[in-house]
């Protein structure tokens, strides 16, 4: 039986940086462009995840020539073009949609679903703008849209998923690196991916958040990843966690000292009554 939690698994080892997952979000989903700036950071022409920019391919670059065991797929040389001495890790950044999602557990109007695909939405026509959920998410995802005030993400292409179609970002991708399926599936595949790379001599490989042991914070991702590098080279927390976590964490923090002050409190009183008989 097919489960009905859907998901991305992102194999950064086979993303070329074409951005075609980049240009076929922003054209299903009619967003804006992020204005034509230079960045200066490398081939990176939009920074980071934003309101407008649901998919957004970073470039990484390190010194040295990469990894020889990656078998990335060839990319037209531009003419006149020279490799030099570095090489780029490249990963196409998504929305999570965590198992446990922090934005949806700050949102006060219930704006914020988890879906029947176990997805998490954002319904334009409920949020008023608060911002809580921008705080609340661990990854930096959900932004708020100068011209409106409401808070965007990715939706997965909940819209393609109720007609049985895939994610326009999936669809597009030449090289198979963003993969979309049932979850359950994804991590089987994911895991022989990970062990045929260990086979080929890349002991790097591993996965990011594709299950609650590996990232006990977020519960597991729904958007995961096969990384080469730490999480951070990518501009991924290491450790990421919902602030729900970190509140339960506090209020027994402040319970035992509030039990600290009582207990002084008490045996001051007792002393003083001790001193005056």
């Amino acid at each position: 039986m097919a489960s009905a939690q859907k998901g991305f698994f992102t194999d950064t080892t086979l993303c070329i940086g074409c951005k075609a997952c980049e240009v076929a979000c922003k054209q299903w989903n009619q967003l804006p462009d992020d204005g034509f700036h230079f960045t200066g950071m490398s081939y990176d022409n939009t920074g980071h995840l934003g309101s407008s920019t649901w998919r957004h391919v970073s470039f990484v670059e390190r010194p040295g020539t990469g990894c020889p065991s990656i078998e990335r797929p060839a990319m037209p040389e531009a003419p006149g073009a020279r490799a030099g001495n570095f090489s780029w890790l490249m990963m196409s950044d998504v929305c999570k949609h965590c198992e446990r999602a922090g934005c949806l557990e700050a949102c006060p109007t219930g704006a914020i679903v988890r879906t029947e695909f176990d997805t998490v939405y954002i319904q334009p026509d409920v949020c008023n703008g608060c911002g809580y959920c921008i705080s609340a998410c661990p990854f930096g995802v959900v932004d708020r849209r100068e011209d409106d005030g409401r808070a965007w993400k990715c939706t997965l292409c909940y819209d393609r998923l109720g007609d049985g179609m895939q994610p326009a970002c999936a669809k597009a991708c030449p090289t198979s690196s963003i993969q979309f399926g049932d979850l359950v599936q994804l991590k089987v595949q994911a895991e022989a991916r990970v062990e045929e790379l260990h086979g080929k001599g890349l002991k790097e490989a591993y996965l990011y958040g594709d299950s609650a042991a590996s990232q006990p914070g977020t519960g597991g991702l729904h958007a995961f990843f096969l990384l080469v590098d730490k999480p951070e080279v990518y501009n991924l927390p290491p450790d990421p966690e919902v602030p729900t976590l970190k509140g339960k964490r506090s209020w027994k923090s402040a319970g035992l000292a509030m039990l600290g002050l009582a207990a002084l409190a008490l045996g001051t009183v007792l002393l003083d009554a001790e001193v005056g008989r």
